[in-house]
């Protein structure tokens, strides 16, 4: 087992998952020094920091690209015995995660297969293309109130308005309800955050009980839309029982508005940052702009997996049962993939970031919507309001996984 003394620099105690940590920042300077000196490195945790979780007393951190890479395409590793979700609030208990099985992430084939075709469904490249038109008409109405404005908070004015639009129009969701998807995914979240009073538990019912309902009306009435095709039974003759349909959204009230929203909002940081790049993404609007920006962000910063088998991993043995952090944030600067890892460099090309999971089974479904929001925002702020100015640093969100800014005050015009 590798040892602190195998990596000086890294503090005793040190957790990349402590929501306090994050909330100063993702610890780059320390994930650079584990992929230095201990890439699988063991991580013990107090019984609070692992509320829930099997598979010993800590987990072995995952930092270095080829690592986590190799474990997200290993059939050996699975999310069903842990799921995906690496560190929950401190009362979390075993049959809460138990019954968190019946989410996506949290599956494994042939349960996880026939679950993903039936969601596939919805986000083909051509259904995810036919959104374009109404999404940029959408951004063009979100970027001018915020201009009419003056100043304001970019998270909630601009960068999660989008997104939000996205899910209500994919979910049939009324438009003048998407602040409750707003208002549910950040309390589903935030439970570290003692600045939002948190109940994730009643979002969670929240949600399932709108969505489970709405899959019900369109089981009586179906309409042309994603929620009659996941519903009811396509070619396979398969469709989501209506409590699957619902668990179903609440991923993606995460995956689709939280992810999105901090993609977008770091990646305007940065732009901040380094002007040089915001001048040459206004002029020259390069394609690879959009995945530059999501690694930078990496709004999901780790997911765990739970070993089946005593495997070999960057030569450390990880035992059966034990529990492993793929750390995508760390993954994301390695410089053995990413020449000037720290630079945000907008024309890098290629960009085999790990932002959307990995490539194996779990790589997210909804990663060519999330590349379409972006492009349509910053496209957008380009074109409508290109002087757009920080008025102070972001405020971070304190969270073990989420990579995410609860506020960015900006000048809009």
């Amino acid at each position: 087992m590798t040892t602190l003394d195998a990596a000086p620099a890294i503090p005793e105690g040190f957790d990349p998952t402590d929501p306090i940590l994050n909330e100063a920042g993702v610890p780059h300077e320390q994930f650079l020094e584990l992929r230095k000196t201990a890439p699988v490195f063991w991580i013990e945790q107090p019984e609070e920091s692992r509320a829930g979780m099997l598979g010993g007393t800590g987990y072995w951190a995952i930092s270095k690209h080829a690592d986590v890479s190799a474990v997200s395409k290993s059939n050996d590793f699975v999310t069903s015995e842990n799921g995906a979700i690496i560190r929950f609030a401190p009362d979390m208990t075993r049959d809460q995660v138990e019954l968190q099985s019946v989410m996506l992430i949290n599956q494994d084939p042939p349960v996880h297969t026939a679950t993903r075709s039936i969601i596939s469904r919805g986000f083909t490249p051509r259904a995810i293309e036919a959104l374009r038109a109404g999404l940029t008409e959408h951004a063009i109405e979100i970027v001018k109130e915020a201009k009419e404005r003056g100043e304001g908070d970019f998270v909630e004015e601009l960068a999660a308005e989008l997104p939000l639009v996205a899910i209500a129009n994919l979910l049939g969701v009324p438009f003048d309800d998407r602040k409750k998807l707003f208002e549910w995914s950040n309390q589903m979240l935030a439970y570290d955050d003692p600045e939002y009073n948190a109940d994730p538990e009643a979002a969670s019912i929240e949600i399932l009980s709108y969505f489970m309902a709405l899959a019900e009306e369109r089981k009586a009435d179906p309409q042309d839309d994603i929620v009659t095709k996941l519903v009811t039974a396509g070619e396979d003759g398969e469709g989501m029982a209506s409590d699957e349909f619902g668990y179903f959204t609440i991923i993606l009230a995460v995956a689709g508005n939280e992810t999105t929203r901090n993609a977008i909002t770091h990646g305007m940081n940065a732009f901040f940052e380094n002007p040089d790049q915001w001048e040459l993404y206004k002029k020259e609007r390069p394609k690879s702009a959009i995945d530059e920006i999501i690694r930078i962000a990496t709004p999901v910063t780790s997911f765990q997996r739970t070993a089946l088998k005593d495997m070999e991993v960057g030569g450390v043995t990880v035992k059966k049962g034990q529990r492993v952090g793929l750390f995508y944030a760390s993954a994301n600067h390695d410089a053995d993939v990413f020449e000037n890892p720290e630079e945000f460099n907008i024309m890098r090309d290629p960009n085999p970031h790990l932002a959307f999971g990995g490539h194996g089974a779990h790589f997210c479904i909804g990663a060519n919507l999330a590349r379409l929001e972006v492009e349509i925002m910053f496209n957008t702020i380009a074109d409508l309001i290109p002087d757009i100015s920080k008025l102070a640093e972001p405020r971070r969100l304190r969270h073990g996984w989420i990579n995410g800014i609860k506020e960015l005050r900006v000048k809009y015009a």
